[in-house]
């Protein structure tokens, strides 16, 4: 059954899919643990989609910023059908989880805001990478380029082994290179990196104007 489900998102449009037991959430934060959003859950499945290498070989502002966009969208969908997939085939309940925006928790004065959980470290504890200093998901297929949703069953199902790290120990490209030094290894300073990182053309298109922490990584494209 848990290869069946696999292959199934897999053929939705997924590159990657894990799963990780309610267990491996024990030392989630306060109001950000999946049972805090839907108290019979059993599985969180973690599903991700790698953008084109393509985007990082050109000025972030708008292509990348454009197609780093709909990814959400994209993988939002996906989510979407599994859980249709999940509650048609096995009666169980599955709540898809937007992978971006909406989301409730927001500090004006730190400019910090937080998804309805981690979808970075949901997708660690299934097995699909680990972080790196940048704080960006590292996979050894398709690096720091995934965009990840989730969604939460009453299905239980066996966690993905844990991912070995790639990240390089003794590199610090991504800290050093940060126009803002928002990075100290272990996460980033939203308010320093948001009032950085994105910006509008003069019609209001939203830009990215820096993503040098994804760029400058050895690992960007994986192994």
């Amino acid at each position: 059954m848990k290869e069946l489900l696999r292959e199934t998102i897999l053929n939705l449009g997924a590159d990657l899919c894990g799963f990780a037991a309610i267990d491996r959430f024990t030392n989630a934060p306060l109001g950000f643990h999946p049972r805090d959003l839907f108290s019979d859950c059993q599985t969180v499945i973690v599903i991700a989609m790698a953008l084109p290498k393509g985007l990082l070989k050109v000025d972030s502002r708008i292509i990348y910023a454009h197609y780093n966009d709909i990814s959400c969208p994209a993988i939002d969908k996906i989510s979407f059908q599994t859980a249709r997939f999940i509650e048609d085939n096995y009666d169980k309940i599955a709540v898809p989880l937007p992978c971006d925006a909406p989301y409730e928790y927001w500090n004006s004065e730190k400019l910090e805001g937080r998804g309805l959980i981690s979808m970075k470290h949901a997708a660690v504890q299934a097995g699909l990478g680990t972080l790196g200093k940048n704080s960006l998901l590292l996979n050894k297929k398709y690096g720091n380029l995934l965009t990840v949703g989730v969604v939460l069953t009453d299905l239980k199902i066996e966690s993905d082994p844990i991912a070995e790290s790639i990240c390089i120990e003794d590199c610090q490209l991504c800290m050093k290179n940060c126009p803002v030094q928002a990075l100290d290894g272990i996460g980033a300073n939203q308010k320093s990196c948001r009032t950085r990182a994105y910006g509008q053309t003069e019609k209001g298109f939203g830009t990215v104007e820096c993503n040098k922490c994804r760029t400058i990584c050895p690992r960007r494209f994986g192994l």
